[in-house]
């Protein structure tokens, strides 16, 4: 096999029985770094320090990365224009974070038979919210309401 020490020099081809015995006069681990290689690649070092560094390494490209969340906002058909203004400064807050919106207008009773008046309320908002998003999905129905999902633009 060849066999990598622990300053990281390639000592060349050896066999089993002395790349153990260097590993156990080391004080130090044998670990097979490349099974499929010809010869297979060993390397001596700690076990307990290497998966401690792969966990940190781990820890930090998690920590790195931008969890992007769904924010919803419920409207009705029927809305006030100060609930309205209070939804947009919303959209607009969540956008500025990177978050995903998803706007959920909800039909109750008679509402149904203007289902239009929804949609024009959720296309006053695209208006509104102009230049700061990309509409991911269009106003569809889906039983007693009406959705779309808009997301930051980049």
């Amino acid at each position: 096999m060849r066999l990598i020490d622990a300053a990281g020099e390639n000592r060349g081809i050896v066999p089993i029985r002395e790349a153990l015995a260097a590993a156990d006069e080391a004080g130090l681990d044998l670990i097979e770094i490349s099974p499929q290689a010809n010869p297979p690649v060993c390397k001596i070092l700690d076990i307990g320090k290497y998966k401690y560094e792969m966990q940190k390494r781990k820890a930090e490209a998690k920590k790195n990365q931008k969890v992007i969340d769904i924010k919803e906002l419920k409207l009705r058909p029927m809305i006030d224009t100060h609930d309205y203004e209070v939804k947009v400064k919303q959209a607009k807050k969540f956008l500025a974070q990177g978050d995903k919106v998803k706007f959920t207008m909800r039909y109750k009773g008679r509402e149904m038979n203007t289902a239009d008046m929804g949609k024009d309320v959720l296309m006053k908002l695209l208006d509104d919210l102009e230049g700061l998003y990309k509409l991911e999905s269009e106003p569809k129905m889906e039983g007693k309401q009406m959705m779309m999902v808009i997301a930051p633009e980049k």
